[in-house]
């Protein structure tokens, strides 16, 4: 089992710029490194990095998709992997830290919606999706969302897949939804977040991911 010092932490300004190479190689439409500033100081909005200090931050340029999905809704309106959990602010980046995936949320009243989530293509297949999918849970938790959205491309199966083991299902279609190609957009949702059966859902699928890729750690706030 390949055992690599994958962490996540909440993203700071200084990750922006990998942040955005990340956007910019996988999605249709980039997002500018100024909307991802902005949201660092919106109050509903919430970004997650994924890092591994153990490569070289200059990792640009690889080229491909190396997305998952990005949802549309920014365009409307613990510690269970490591010993390394802390309480408070994000611990400022290491000399050598290199961002591999982001996500991130709005939290509106009790619900969060997944704005985006992907990871750069050499680094995929390395269960670091799911990662991000599971603090994103864990996140949403403390934040007192009780459901979390997205919208994802009717076309893109594979993260439709992902998403339904995470405990999406369909709720609706939002017509003509992505602008580079008006193509819909699926509207998914999970159920109660706090339910014993999500979280029985959740903690399955922990351990499958501790079972199969060994321990990462986490630092967001608790």
């Amino acid at each position: 089992m390949e055992q690599v010092a994958y962490y996540i932490r909440m993203m700071q300004e200084q990750d922006v710029s990998q942040v955005s190479e990340i956007d910019r190689e996988a999605f249709p439409t980039q997002w500018p490194a100024p909307n991802y500033r902005r949201e660092l100081q919106n109050n509903i909005s919430h970004y997650i990095v994924v890092c591994d200090n153990a490569v070289n931050a200059s990792v640009s340029g690889e080229g491909g998709e190396g997305k998952l999905e990005s949802t549309g809704m920014v365009a409307r309106i613990r510690h269970w992997f490591g010993r390394d959990h802390r309480f408070g602010a994000a611990s400022e980046a290491e000399s050598g830290e290199t961002v591999v995936g982001f996500a991130g949320i709005w939290v509106i009243a009790d619900e969060a919606h997944i704005t985006s989530i992907a990871v750069r293509e050499k680094f995929r297949g390395r269960g670091l999706g799911e990662l991000l999918m599971m603090a994103i849970f864990e996140l949403s938790r403390k934040l007192s969302a009780q459901t979390v959205t997205l919208e994802v491309r009717v076309s893109n199966t594979a993260a439709q897949n992902l998403y339904a083991k995470f405990g999406f299902y369909p709720v609706g279609t939002r017509r003509g939804y992505y602008t580079d190609n008006r193509e819909d957009a699926l509207l998914m949702s999970t159920d109660n977040i706090f339910s014993d059966a999500f979280q029985e859902r959740l903690g399955r699928l922990k351990q499958e991911h501790l079972d199969r890729w060994g321990e990462r750690r986490s630092q967001i706030p608790g």
